[in-house]
């Protein structure tokens, strides 16, 4: 897979899960999240997503 690709999912997975997060943490204090705190969990979202994605080989 190339590295744009990888990079792309990689973005899209961190912007998800920062935001379904941030609704999550609404929903249950009625406050906004700190951005610093949203931010660290999309970064610890990539993470795991990016070593995925690099096992990943497509079929030939």
């Amino acid at each position: 897979m190339p590295i744009w690709q990888r990079l792309l999912i990689t973005l899209v997975v961190m912007l998800l899960t920062s935001y379904l997060v941030g609704l999550f943490w609404h929903w249950i204090f009625s406050s906004d999240i700190p951005s610093y705190l949203s931010g660290a969990v999309g970064g610890l979202s990539a993470v795991p997503t990016w070593e995925f994605l690099q096992r990943v080989r497509p079929q030939r």
